[in-house]
């Protein structure tokens, strides 16, 4: 009878599913994703600048801008016109210069600054990705806050069950006071521990709201709550995706290309640009002079100046090349690290839910039973309780740390791994 009384109460306080509030609204994260990428001002930034950016390349294509010089000559005397038709040297007109860089220096810089557009537009997409990743975490660890609440609950309402227990064995004269004074004491540590995971809510609710730039103390709803860990592809497949969507790697493949054709520029330098100027001179009473001028500049100073220019941009595209090396390493190696985190979170999760959690409920309702008929004492009924609640919230711990995971290795492949 005893046996039986105790899997009751094991199995009342066990039952009820997480998150259980009909009257709370669910905030479902494709949404706030949505929201988050509308609103949030870091990303629209980021968008900002890659529209500046873009604008560049037509900027460099052009010609310089042309310029139109207007003057006068006066001969005896400083001001406009003294001398005009008495004096050849006395003139009134105008001169219109055009600047043409070397052939090919328009199109290099144009391409270059398309190159440096195409680095900030991956700045850019890694800012999405960036939010997103940033976003599901936050909202992983407030869903993880309700599914402890509701562990919590749960044990609290066993805990009380063990509590009136001891209180009608105490009545009975059973067992002494301490029975009743532990549960006491073991149920009031419950209600410390419900407030720290409440204050953890509160904390990423503010986290949520200002990815989603809503106002503060705004209402935020109760998340989805999360699936049992899911199966995750092989860590080459997510190497591969990284290669072919990382953000970071193909901002850096656009700062070699650009690097690239800075070379080519600089190596340009060592051919003059030149300038055609063309201009018109009333002379008054005298006939109107016309004036024709090419420029060049002249490298002369190439060992100084276009040799070293060159010796730079060939270093630059050399440390591009070296720092897109260095990056490669470095995100394999954060993919392996988030990979091996989410396996193991995952195989912890598998064996709280399929072993260590029954096992402790199995043992939990023995004790209780035998505490009823006097074989073992309340520090072992407690002891067993602890157990239960300590491998519930490891459980939801893992699956938590498993999906924050996911959400990392997701920004670091630029690749939706669950759906």
């Amino acid at each position: 009878m005893a046996h039986t009384v105790a899997r009751a109460i094991v199995l009342l306080a066990t039952s009820m599913a997480f998150g259980e509030t009909p009257q709370t609204r669910v905030e479902r994260l494709e949404d706030l994703i949505r929201e988050a990428l509308r609103a949030n001002p870091e990303v629209h930034m980021a968008e900002r600048l890659y529209q500046a950016a873009s604008q560049r390349p037509s900027r460099e294509a052009a010609l310089p801008d042309p310029k139109l010089a207007v003057g006068y000559q006066g001969v005896g005397r400083p001001y406009p016109l003294a001398g005009i038709g008495a004096e050849p040297m006395a003139n009134l007109g105008f001169m219109y210069t055009q600047e043409f860089p070397a052939p090919g220096k328009r199109r290099l810089r144009a391409a270059i600054a398309y190159q440096d557009s195409q680095a900030i537009l991956q700045e850019y997409l890694g800012a999405r990705l960036r939010l997103i990743s940033q976003l599901k975490q936050a909202y992983y660890q407030l869903s993880y806050t309700w599914a402890a609440s509701g562990v919590l609950e749960r044990n609290r309402r066993l805990l009380e069950q063990i509590l009136e227990v001891s209180q009608a064995r105490y009545g009975a004269g059973l067992v002494p006071q301490q029975d009743v004074l532990k549960a006491q004491t073991e149920l009031t540590l419950l209600e410390a521990r419900h407030e720290e995971i409440l204050a953890r809510r509160r904390l990423h609710e503010a986290e949520l709201r200002q990815l989603l730039a809503r106002p503060a103390r705004s209402p935020l709803g109760q998340p989805q709550p999360l699936r049992d860990p899911e199966n995750l592809p092989p860590v080459s497949r997510l190497l591969e995706a990284a290669a072919r969507n990382s953000p970071l790697l193909a901002g850096r493949e656009s700062a070699i290309a650009g690097a690239e054709l800075a070379l080519n520029l600089a190596r340009k330098d060592f051919y003059p640009d030149w300038a055609l100027s063309g201009g018109y001179f009333n002379m008054g009473r005298m006939g109107s002079m016309y004036m024709f001028r090419a420029e060049f500049t002249l490298p002369l100073f190439a060992a100084r100046k276009q040799r070293p220019g060159v010796g730079e941009a060939y270093q630059r595209l050399i440390a591009e090349r070296r720092r897109y090396e260095a990056e490669a390493l470095q995100l394999r190696l954060r993919i392996e690290q988030e990979y091996l985190a989410a396996d193991r979170s995952a195989r912890l999760a598998r064996i709280y839910s399929a072993a260590a959690i029954p096992q402790a409920q199995l043992t939990l309702e023995s004790s209780l039973a035998s505490y009823q008929t006097g074989a073992v004492n309340m520090l072992t009924v407690l002891s067993n309780f602890a157990s239960v609640l300590d491998y519930e919230l490891g459980y939801w711990n893992e699956v938590v740390s498993y999906y924050s995971a996911v959400s990392r290795l997701e920004e670091l492949t630029g690749e939706v791994l669950l759906k």
